[in-house]
């Protein structure tokens, strides 16, 4: 049936068009439907600040890392201003596109020692300016010693010890609704479900040389969050996708993904890795 032939049923209008659906929500979900269908399980060349390829509310989950501004980081060079910008931008378009009761989650780890910058309580200030529900924030372990600093400051000295980070943060937020109503197959088990409801996870870091990205997340990440909040069949979103690791988990946890990455060379390494990974 063509475009016309719907609009020649009822009466004869786009009037009769809506009124073949039992109400508008019905014709939204068609419309979510249809949109998933064109963008799932792809990877865009351009600044996730405009998902326009993203109709409103059709993203179940969103697990991601954002850059931070910093040398490793090199495909950024902004001020302070602009950073935070950009971040707003980013979530906020995240927001759009989630669905009522879809969950968030954002890995960030605190960063300088003079001063100490708490990197974490600016995104949670950010993240519920624009309209998220926090929810917790889960510790990410990454087992004693990995990745510390050696910085010691003063040893074996009162005079300035430095606390040496062995983890980073996942902050968790909804969208609207505290219960993701949306419906699906859940994939995780009952031991997994106790683990990751626990507040810290010990998962070892993934080894940045190995993967070719400066700053992988291990895939067991993604994973955890992924059987926790979402269905299968369900479309989650990272909106700085660099290596691919969340659209690696989405598929082999039968999710869709979609990924938003500015850097050709990324999206190259995370199609050759979502090749090899998947199949």
């Amino acid at each position: 049936m063509d475009k016309n032939s719907y609009f020649k049923s009822g009466s004869g209008s786009r009037k009769g068009f809506v009124s073949n659906f039992q109400n508008k929500k019905d014709l939204e979900e068609i419309v979510q439907d249809n949109n998933s269908s064109l963008v799932k399980n792809k990877i865009f060349n351009k600044s996730s600040e405009n998902m326009n390829e993203l109709v409103n509310n059709c993203i179940s989950l969103t697990v991601t890392s954002p850059p931070y501004n910093i040398g490793k980081d090199s495909d950024l060079d902004l001020t302070n201003d602009e950073y935070w910008k950009m971040i707003n931008n980013v979530f906020s378009e995240t927001y759009r596109v989630t669905r009522s009761g879809g969950r968030l989650v954002v890995n960030v780890a605190n960063l300088g020692r003079k001063p100490y910058i708490p990197f974490s309580k600016y995104y949670v200030e950010v993240l519920t300016e624009i309209g998220f529900i926090m929810r917790g924030e889960i510790i990410w372990q990454k087992s004693k010693g990995a990745n510390a600093s050696f910085a010691w400051g003063s040893w074996l000295s009162a005079s300035n010890p430095v606390i040496r980070d062995i983890h980073e943060y996942c902050l968790v937020f909804s969208k609207d609704s505290m219960k993701n109503s949306s419906g699906g197959k859940s994939t995780i088990q009952k031991e997994e479900f106790m683990e990751s409801t626990l507040s810290i996870w010990n998962i070892s870091p993934e080894k940045a040389k190995k993967i070719g990205h400066p700053a992988p997340f291990p895939i067991d990440l993604p994973k955890k969050f992924i059987n926790l909040y979402s269905f299968e069949d369900d479309l989650v979103l990272d909106p700085f996708i660099g290596s691919g690791t969340t659209a690696v988990a989405s598929k082999l946890l039968q999710r869709n993904y979609v990924g938003y990455e500015i850097n050709k060379e990324y999206i190259k390494l995370a199609n050759k890795r979502l090749e090899i990974e998947t199949n």
